[in-house]
This record gives structure tokens, sequence and C-alpha cells, in this order.
């Protein structure tokens, strides 16, 4: 059973992407268990909680698969605005997949898979993400800075990410001590 999660995860992030497409992947291990980090990926609704340059996130109907929402972004970016619509929320497996369908910015034909999973880190449970990303690469640029980019923005966001969970597992620590 376990090799079979493994390679549905491995196949979740073979984007194919087209001439003219990148694709590529950022791997991030996180010192908290992965139900809390689960808890903060899944919320759709509330990207906020963990990504540094989200501002504002207004979700558009009931929440569920197809559901869009419109993301404010702070300054520093060359963007204000992203369209993202939920594409695939599984809260079994802890994946989660996003489009972008629309914005201020050049991240066009974007689509991201996002998954979570528990790994023992140090002798302790802790959570190894894996977020993986297919876009066009803009007119002007080339595959390497548009992949660039994209990594460094998930970077920041994963270690946000981080360490927002790990925070949290070390309050949840406290409270069992007490």
């Amino acid at each position: 059973m376990e090799a079979v999660n493994y390679m549905n995860r491995k196949h979740m992030h073979s984007h194919q992407p087209t001439e003219h497409q990148c694709s590529s992947s950022v791997v991030k291990q996180i010192r908290a268990p992965v139900d809390i980090v689960w808890s903060l990926v899944r919320r759709f609704d509330q990207p906020q909680k963990y990504k540094p340059f989200v501002s504002k996130c207004i979700v558009k109907g009931e929440l569920k698969i197809g559901s869009v929402r419109e993301v404010n972004v702070r300054s520093g970016l060359p963007a204000t605005t992203s369209t993202e619509m939920l594409e695939l929320l599984d809260d079994e497996e802890h994946i989660l997949g996003i489009r972008i369908v629309g914005g201020d910015h050049r991240l066009k034909n974007y689509y991201s898979t996002l998954a979570v999973h528990s790994e023992m880190i140090d002798g302790r449970p802790g959570t190894v993400v894996t977020e993986s990303f297919v876009v066009d690469v803009p007119q002007g640029n080339t595959e390497d800075e548009t992949c660039y980019f994209v990594k460094a923005l998930i970077n920041c966001n994963l270690k946000s990410l981080a360490d927002v969970s790990e925070r949290m597992a070390m309050q949840d620590a406290f409270k069992a001590i007490n």
C-alpha cells in the first residue's frame, strides 16, 4: 500500500510542460507533525496563515473543488492580485492542487501540486512537503529565469509554512507538558 501511495504521489508531481513552459519542484522538511502542517496547507480560503506575500483572500461561494479565490498580494512582488481555482483537495492523501486563472501577474497557465507526508526527522514526527508546478515562460524570459522566480516564491512560502507549523507544534508540546 505504501509503495502505491508513493507512486501516486510521484505521479502527481510529473507535470508535462509544453514547448513554452517550465516545470520544477521544491521539497521541504518541517519539524512538525503532518496533521499540523496539513491543517494550514488545506485551508484554500486562508493562504495568508502561512504565505507571507498574501495580505487578503476572499473565496467566492462554498469551499469545494472548483472554488475560486481572489488573493491580494503584498507589495514587493510584481503583482497586486491573483485569481486561483482549487482543483484538488485530498484530505486522505494530503494533496492540494491549485490553478491560477487570472490576476495582474505574469504566471500564465500555472498549476501547482502540493503534497504533504509524514516522516521521522531526528527521531521525532515530522513532515516532508513537496510542491511542484508547471507554468508558461513569459515572453522575454528564459525557462531558467522563470523556474528560478517561481521556486524562490515557493521556497519563501514553504519556509514560512515551516516556521508557523513548528511554532504550533512547540505550543502543542508546551500545552501537553502543562
